[in-house]
């Protein structure tokens, strides 16, 4: 009978947890879940271009999605095209202060830290240096807010009001609303080039 594995050659899927042996792959391979099919390794620099880019992308897709109108209301004669920053400050005294602050956190706030602190790890090792001070804790951060970047459920929430007052207003989307929705594409994107196995062993890497 084969001898278990040391922990440190061990490589657990992040979506079924079935345990792997880790292995040095090349430049042109990729492994994946035996069970399952999630990209566990993929290669060091190709992938790690590849998120930066999309996380340059989504920052700039997230900054317009802010600022840009949103979308267009019109009832009776009159109309209104705000955007979510115009949205979230107009609620921004009073009581209902916090729920602005919330808001643009959830919203913008926590996906464009994310992106900058992915950024800050993956750009030294996509040049093949050493990481920069504190990249660890940077990763575990950006690993941390993921569940709580929240765009993606923002456009489910602006979906399903529409279909509400589709019959009392005539509803028109405007750039930061397609902008929102591609943001969830280069997302997605992102998530399936990103290997949390690949980017803590070039961490560790001196």
């Amino acid at each position: 009978m084969s001898s278990p594995a040391p922990l440190d050659q061990l490589i657990a899927c992040p979506s079924c947890d079935a345990l792997h042996r880790s292995a040095r792959l090349g430049e042109s391979e990729r492994a994946a879940c035996a069970r399952c099919g999630t990209l566990l390794i993929t290669p060091r620099a190709r992938s790690f271009l590849h998120v930066i880019a999309l996380a340059f992308t989504a920052m700039i897709l997230m900054i317009a999605a802010i600022f840009f109108p949103f979308l267009k209301i019109s009832a009776q004669g009159f109309s209104h095209a705000s955007s979510v920053f115009e949205v979230a400050m107009a609620f921004s005294e009073g009581f209902l202060a916090p729920l602005a602050f919330a808001v643009l956190m959830l919203i913008v706030g926590l996906p464009i830290l994310r992106f900058g602190a992915l950024i800050y790890v993956l750009w030294p090792l996509a040049n093949a240096r050493p990481a920069w001070p504190h990249a660890a804790q940077a990763f575990r951060l950006a690993e941390e807010l993921e569940p709580w970047s929240m765009a993606e459920i923002f456009i489910i929430g602006t979906a399903v009001a529409l279909v509400k007052i589709g019959g009392l207003a005539s509803v028109s989307l405007g750039p930061a609303f397609w902008a929102f929705c591609a943001l969830i594409i280069v997302t997605a994107l992102k998530n399936a080039f990103l290997s949390q196995w690949t980017i803590w062993d070039a961490i560790g890497r001196k």
